[in-house]
């Protein structure tokens, strides 16, 4: 178990900041100053797995793949970017801001049983897909019964 020190003013800012949130919200307003908006998000990931690959499936929309980073290394794959935001788009006629922008990281544990060298990573509308195959000896394998 970890022992975190107590700061309180963290607890303050963190008092007023969703506080902030709760009025802009109600008043359906928002600024680009917001830290909700500008600074670290976190993208929506599907994880799947069947006989021969985990497939990892990363919402991206608006992002192309040369802002985007994929890394294994020690069984960790690391998924990282940044969305930019326009600084020449005019924002004050904006009615709703919902999409965030700034630096993301998403970090999964990887088993024992994939092939780092045959991975591959491909964006398809908006969709960031990793493929991460299994190696050949932990794949089942099917065992024909032989009758005498």
């Amino acid at each position: 178990m970890a022992i975190i020190r107590w700061n309180p003013t963290r607890e303050i800012d963190t008092f007023q900041r969703e506080m902030g949130r709760l009025f802009n919200d109600f008043w359906g307003t928002r600024s680009l100053n917001d830290d909700n908006l500008i600074g670290q998000w976190s993208p929506a990931v599907d994880i799947f797995e069947d006989t021969e690959n985990y497939l990892v499936s990363v919402a991206l929309p608006g992002l192309s793949q040369k802002e985007i980073k994929v890394n294994i290394e020690n069984n960790m794959l690391t998924i990282s970017g940044e969305r930019k935001l326009d600084k020449e788009d005019k924002r004050e006629n904006y009615a709703r801001i919902e999409q965030f922008y700034g630096t993301f990281t998403r970090s999964f544990s990887l088993p024992n049983t994939i092939a780092a060298d045959k991975v591959e990573a491909h964006m398809e509308n908006g969709i960031l897909k990793v493929t991460l195959p299994k190696r050949e000896e932990t794949k089942p394998k099917q065992i024909e019964v032989k009758v005498h």
